[in-house]
């Protein structure tokens, strides 16, 4: 019974340490298709906001990847699209909740306002990019990874 007690501790304990916390990498899955596009990882700067680099790019079928960020606007103009961050100066909110953000979408060069809601278990990120509402944004799901 205490070996019971001992692993619901710690495994709640475990879900509390991702609760708030986006460090670490996340897998992005397509809001239009449903499959994994491409693997990223979060960090937290000094000044508490959040970036989100593109580490890798999952091969997906019928799918050429772009290299480099054409038609993005400067400071991305042209850079590979591997190592880029995508994400920059996310914002805890509140609880589970950020926004502040910008996410550049590297497909079509445009940068979008960004919030996001972290799953009670710290397991999904969901972000909306949109530009002046919310309500007339996208949605797209990250999933951790580690």
């Amino acid at each position: 019974m205490r070996k019971l007690m001992s692993a619901l501790v710690l495994s709640s304990l475990s879900s509390l340490a991702f609760a708030n916390d986006l460090t670490g990498l996340w897998q992005n899955i397509d809001d239009k298709t449903g499959s994994p596009k491409a693997l990223l990882e979060i960090r937290k700067a000094n000044n508490g906001t959040y970036t989100a680099k593109v580490i890798r790019i999952t091969p997906r079928a019928g799918y050429t990847p772009k290299e480099t960020c054409v038609g993005c606007p400067a400071p991305y103009t042209n850079k590979p699209i591997l190592g880029l961050d995508v994400l920059t100066g996310l914002r805890e909110s509140t609880d589970n909740n950020f926004d502040r953000g910008q996410i550049l979408d590297p497909l079509s060069g445009k940068i979008y306002s960004t919030k996001a809601k972290l799953s009670p278990n710290g397991k999904r990120l969901t972000l909306r990019g949109y530009v002046g509402v919310s309500a007339l944004g996208r949605s797209q799901t990250w999933i951790r990874q580690d």
